[in-house]
């Protein structure tokens, strides 16, 4: 963000603060020798100086050192001094000379204090007793003389004033806004004093020759002996609580009008917690434990009563033998009817009845699978043609890439502001940012980067950089072509150079002094401004230095603003683009190593670095991807093999081309649902073409598994047909069920409304559809083909050879043709799970680890951290480092206001300003009030208001502003041409009079009248307030005649903001105190930042992600149920994938992952996945024959087998590939979170699952 804020150039305010510390020159002249001035005795009716004796070199006039009596005014004279110096009577010590300088000089305070009349009438009367009051010697001691042509000029003076007088001086002026520039007019008129004693030290400092300030040394003193003579000024003070001058709360806090706001304080949340002792854990934690226990104890007490009440009958089995193993016959086998289970679960159970979806689905793939054996190449040929077919649509393909389409909906509240303000204001600009610092070594702090080396150093860059040049379409394209000029002369370039207004040979001659002299003084030195004439605020520039010792600063911050147009057709900032992309390639070849020659540290970026960095990434692990499709392919063409006696024959019996082909269908279906949706005209993402294969390759893989091995299943003396059609009705409804589930599952969640996961969605559904048509048509075809190959006794991959076997090499019956991993699952896997020890302590464990997780996800923070979507060796890491490190100054923020009627009718303008007269709790007040809670409302400064500008640059008090020609034409300050080149404006006049204002408000007419003249003044040392630059882009003027302004903005900043809850947070109460203001005041009210965009998703991805689970969940759970018809296993399907999603979601916060969009999808294709974990299993189980423990060990050595090599194997080969690839995305969301589903589902489906059926 850069620092300096959107449309820093202001133009010269600082200068007008400078020329209020030459008011003490109107009466304090210096002389060309020095002398020592007598002291005069004090006495009321008398002066200490009078009269005007000469000019300095620079033109200022110098007043006499002359001890002489008060004189009378004439009756003119005493009006003009009574009109700015009302508590001036009777005999003066001014003449008219000297009144008339004064008068002139004190038009530059007015514009910056004018907003709170009880402090500029305490300043002016500081000025007007010290030049004008009669009994002057009293407080007034000149100290010091200079002679300047035999005239005694003052030098120096002691200036008394009691303490009580300066601290209530202080105090009504210190919280006065300076809203142009989002500060306090006491950093202008005071460099940013804490105490009065600070101020008045200020203004009496002794300026040099040609520099602003007193020409003389003030010295304000409170110490003084009783007998001196001496009587302090302890003239009255106003409050700026005084009701009579009516201050604004936002420039008198502590107005009792004000101290109670009508918008209560943001407040964060707090959560409940529970202390025991030192022990302090938050009311959910302890919630949970207390259920989590309750639930064990009441689950060992139901087992305790079943025991027992099994014991009184004598129906006890042993929970194990001896042994500590379930009994087995002496070949180590454990058949279903020697298992000790409790006699209720012992006794035979029949298979549960299918309902009639089943029944007719077995029926029809009883026919199918006949009809693909006697019919497989028509089946797989036709089968093929829809795929085909839809992959058509690709040669309409195209990537989304760009965020505000990929994660904003195009309906969401933060997509509609930004389009307001863009269209209605103006877009914010675009930010090129060089980070330079120093390193620490040794464990020491980094040393200080402000000495002329790196001065030096900054001047080569800019060089550089304004040298640069880049053709676009036959144009050459310069920085000072594209960047953000506020007065449409000079950049607005926030660098440390601006104090040396750019100029190397300035440097020469101040050196790196006036550099640190400007860290403090650059509101109030004009030599401190910038080529924009605008003062640079050090903590914009600088980074790294502790509170506000900005000459200890490890880190120049230098910003180039760059123009920026509304995007319609992706060109309008072609020409910015362009040289963006030039600054970059410039600064990787040559600046960099000038920065690191200097043992310095460089980070930069560019308004496009993100994009483009992005798009290198999506293709930085193309080939890691690749890679891990192909191991996932090995593994695929190995599980699905036979195991054969021979070597020989394992060229036979290997499966090969079959999972190759099982692998081409899944890209199939892929690029089949890719081709479809882009035939419609929707865009694919890049998280489409990175996950939704390897979803498809799960699902796709886990179905050819169970296919290839229900087939093997099947008695060999079966011809191939019945074998076919047997195992299609084994194995068919449960591949059904599962892939429907899951289409619907995704299907539903494509009501979400951010782009990126509701496309997501949509392409899953339609390509886990199209896998599962091509799994039951055209694999199971291609199965009949490999299955008559290997009965040939051809080789796999080179069909045309043939291995004779030998007789006896076939298959030695169940066992040998049972697989490893299915025998375990049968003999040792499933018998272990069937004691009750066992049982319950999976149950408890299981249980306990989501509670656990359900804890556990509550700490999961919204966000998404840019560094890990960049590439790991991007050079915008070590920026995003250095912007959390370094930067002092947060995001600009805007409060828009939509429709504002300035009509006198209206309420509107003293519900908004900040000034005088306006509403206590006003939108601007409010503003001011909430930047004194920036750790709550994260708002870091009073807002820059253009409405109270105006009020001010029209008001009669503040006659150096809205001037105009006896011909009713504007006029501009005395000191902007034509004015300060000729006398042509001696006959200007104020635009109103206060009777011509309704208590200081203009009627409609003069406020439609005088704003385009506001909007095109100038800011200088005569009137800070003009409008031009500054509020140039603030309001859209578009049929403002009708009294109705369509859109105003009110610039503030947030804090510094360094981690993505930061930024949600700030997000989050801007919001809430717009929507309180909005409501409070019956207007159209809403904040504006350039992140808002980005992080409006995190706002609600807590309801998204609830939302798009509970959708799938309750999507399944029904499909299951019609499916089934069992309310019982549809349950037990529904808890376990519930169970799954949590424990994924205790395993993201412990890991760190934040919640985004990437997980959300992420979340929702674990449900996709976890299905085939659970469904599988739990349909063998209830076509299964036998008690429950022989029912669940067949499930587990049918399905479990299957399950195990073909989901959990074949991702787990895939997924430990993803842990090199370079992107840290790719190894946050896709490694870490895919490793995690994989495990958990694999415990839930083949540990906790038969346990609990």
């Amino acid at each position: 963000m850069a620092p300096g804020g959107r449309r820093s150039g202001f133009a010269t305010f600082a200068a007008a603060a400078i020329a209020l510390m030459q008011i003490s020159s109107l009466v304090f002249p210096i002389s060309a020798q020095q002398s020592n001035g007598s002291r005069v005795v004090p006495a009321e009716g008398y002066c200490s100086m009078y009269g005007i004796c000469a000019q300095r070199s620079d033109g200022k006039v110098l007043n006499c050192a002359n001890a002489t009596k008060a004189v009378k005014p004439d009756t003119l004279f005493s009006s003009r001094i009574q009109s700015l110096c009302p508590t001036i009577t009777g005999d003066v010590c001014c003449t008219v000379d000297q009144f008339d300088t004064l008068h002139q000089q004190v038009q530059q305070a007015v514009p910056f204090l004018v907003g709170c009349p009880a402090c500029l009438r305490n300043f002016l009367n500081l000025f007007c007793e010290m030049s004008c009051s009669p009994n002057q010697s009293l407080f007034i001691n000149v100290t010091s003389v200079k002679q300047i042509n035999s005239t005694m000029t003052v030098d120096g003076l002691d200036y008394y004033v009691t303490t009580n007088y300066g601290e209530e001086l202080y105090n009504s002026c210190k919280d006065v806004k300076f809203g142009t520039l989002n500060t306090r007019a006491m950093d202008f008129i005071g460099a940013g004093a804490k105490t009065y004693k600070d101020w008045l030290a200020f203004i009496g400092r002794q300026a040099n020759p040609n520099e602003p300030g007193s020409p003389y040394l003030i010295t304000f003193r409170s110490d003084f002996s009783d007998s001196s003579g001496v009587k302090p000024l302890n003239s009255t003070i106003y409050s700026c609580g005084d009701p009579s001058l009516g201050c604004s709360c936002g420039d008198c806090p502590s107005s009792s009008v004000c101290t109670g706001s009508l918008l209560p304080q943001l407040n964060t949340e707090t959560s409940c917690s529970v202390k025991m002792g030192s022990l302090k854990a938050k009311c959910l934690d302890f919630s949970l434990v207390v259920i989590y226990l309750a639930l064990l104890c009441a689950f060992l007490l139901w087992g305790l009563l079943h025991r027992t009440r099994r014991t009184a009958f004598g129906q006890t089995k042993p929970f194990w033998n001896s042994d500590n193993k379930p009994d087995s016959n002496k070949n180590g086998k454990s058949p279903h009817n020697s298992v000790q289970v409790p006699e209720a679960a012992s006794s035979t159970v029949k298979p549960s009845n299918p309902s009639i979806v089943q029944t007719y689905m077995s029926i029809f793939f009883r026919k199918h699978g006949i009809f693909v054996a006697r019919h497989p190449l028509l089946v797989l040929c036709v089968s093929l043609l829809v795929p085909v077919l839809l992959c058509i649509g690709l040669f309409r393909f195209k990537v989304e890439t760009r965020p505000e389409k990929l994660w904003v909906s195009p309906g969401s509240q933060a997509a509609d502001e930004k389009n307001y303000f863009d269209s209605h204001l103006a877009p914010f600009y675009r930010i090129e940012q060089l980070v330079l610092a120093t390193s620490a070594s040794g464990g020491s702090e980094a040393p200080s980067i402000v000495n002329d080396n790196n001065m030096k150093l900054l001047f080569e860059i800019q060089k550089k950089v304004d040298d640069l040049r880049v053709n676009y379409s036959g144009s050459t394209v310069a920085l000072a072509d594209i960047c953000l000029k506020p007065l449409s002369t000079d950049c607005a370039t926030q660098s440390v150079l601006q104090y040396f207004q750019l100029d190397p040979k300035k440097f020469d001659d101040s050196g790196i002094d006036h550099a640190k002299f400007c860290f403090q003084h650059y509101t109030s030195e004009e030599t401190c401004l910038s080529t924009f004439q605008s003062p640079i605020d050090p903590s914009t520039i600088l980074g790294g230095f502790p509170g506000s010792n900005f000459t200890e600063a490890s880190a120049f911050v230098i910003t180039y603003p760059v123009n920026n147009k509304v995007v319609t057709t992706g060109k309008e900032n072609g020409k910015a683009v362009a040289w963006e992309r030039a600054f970059i390639n410039l600064v990787k070849e040559e600046i960099r190593p000038m920065v690191l020659a200097q043992n310095l540290t460089l980070s930069f970026s560019s308004e496009s670095s993100i994009q483009d960095e992005l798009n290198r990434e999506s293709t930085a692990d193309a080939v890691t991807v690749v890679i891990s499709y192909i191991v996932m392919f090995a593994y695929i063409s190995f599980t699905l093999g036979d195991r054969p006696s021979r070597w020989l024959l394992l060229f036979v019996s290997s499966k090969v081309l079959l999972g190759l082909s099982g692998v081409v269908l899944v890209m199939l279906s892929v690029l089949g649902s890719m081709g479809f949706f882009s035939a419609i005209g929707v865009k694919s993402t890049l998280i489409i073409m990175e996950v939704i294969p390897f979803l498809v390759l799960a699902v796709g893989v886990d179905n050819m598994c169970i296919l290839v091995h229900a087939v093997k299943r099947q008695p060999d003396q079966s011809n191939l047909e019945e074998r076919i059609s047997d195992a299609l009705v084994e194995v068919g409804p449960s591949i059904t069920l599962a892939s429907f589930a899951e289409v619907l599952a995704f299907a539903v969640s494509a009501i979400n409304p951010t782009p990126a996961t509701r496309v997501f969605s949509m392409f899953a559904a339609l390509a886990v559809f199209v896998d599962f048509l091509l799994q039951v048509t055209a694999f199971v075809a291609l199965i009949v083909f490999d299955f008559r190959r290997a009965q040939d006794g051809r080789i796999d991959c080179v069909p045309c050879a043939r291995i004779t076997p030998s007789k006896g090499a076939g298959d030695a019956g169940d066992e040998q043709r049972l697989h490893l991993l299915a025998r375990y699952m049968r003999d040792v896997h499933g018998p272990i799970l069937s004691y009750r020890a066992v049982k319950f302590v999976v149950i408890t464990v299981f249980v306990g680890l989501t509670f656990a997780s359900i804890a556990l996800s509550t700490r999961l923070q919204p966000g998404l951290e840019q560094q890990i979507v960049l590439p790991r060796n991007s050079y915008l890491q070590d920026y995003f480092d250095d912007l959390a490190k370094y930067m002092k100054v947060g995001p600009p923020l805007y409060f828009v206001v939509k429709d504002f009627n300035y009509s006198s009718a209206s309420v509107h303008m003293n519900q908004i300003c900040s000034i005088n007269h306006c509403n206590s709790n006003s939108l601007l007040n409010e503003i001011s009030r909430q930047s004194l809670s920036p750790e709550t409302s994260y708002i870091a400064k009073p807002a820059a208001s253009w409405l109270d500008d105006f009020l001010i640059w029209m008001s009669p008090e503040a006659f150096g502003c809205c001037r105009k020609f006896v011909n009713g034409n504007y006029c501009p300050p005395d000191d902007q041409p034509p004015c300060s080149a000729s006398s042509t404006c001696s006959n200007c006049t104020t635009c109103f009079l206060h009777s011509d204002l309704d208590n200081g408000r203009p009627s409609t007419t003069q406020f439609r009248d005088k704003l385009p003249w506001f909007l095109d003044a100038l800011p200088s040392s005569d009137c800070s307030k003009g409008g031009k630059g500054a509020y140039s882009t603030s309001l859209d003027l578009s049929g403002y005649e009708s009294g109705i302004i369509q859109a105003s903005a009110f610039r503030t900043y947030h804090t510094p903001l360094n981690k993505q809850s930061d930024y949600v947070n700030s997000m989050r109460a801007a919001r809430d105190f717009s929507s309180k203001m909005s409501k409070d005041l019956q207007m159209n009210i809403f904040p504006y930042s350039v992140f808002y965009i980005f992080f409006e998703q995190y706002l609600s991805v807590w309801k998204t992600a609830i939302m798009n689970i509970c959708v799938c969940l309750g999507t399944i759970f029904v499909v299951c149920f019609i499916v089934t018809s069992s309310l019982w296993a549809s349950a037990i399907i529904l808890i376990v994938l519930a169970m799954i999603v949590l424990d994924l979601m205790g395993v993201m916060a412990i890991l760190g992952i934040q919640l985004n969009a990437i997980a959300v999808v992420n979340l929702v294709m674990s449900i996709g996945i976890a299905v085939e974990f659970c469904v599988h299993i739990t349909h063998a189980f209830m076509i299964g024959t036998g008690d429950r423990e022989t029912r669940a060990r067949q499930a587990l050595s049918t399905m479990g087998a299957s399950v195990f090599s073909g989901i959990t194997l074949t991702k787990l080969v895939g997924v430990i590939v993803l842990r090199f690839a370079k992107s840290e995305v790719f190894v946050v969301y896709y490694f870490q979170m895919y490793l995690a589903l994989v495990i958990i589902g694999f415990l839930h489906g083949l540990i906790f699952l038969p346990v609990r059926v």
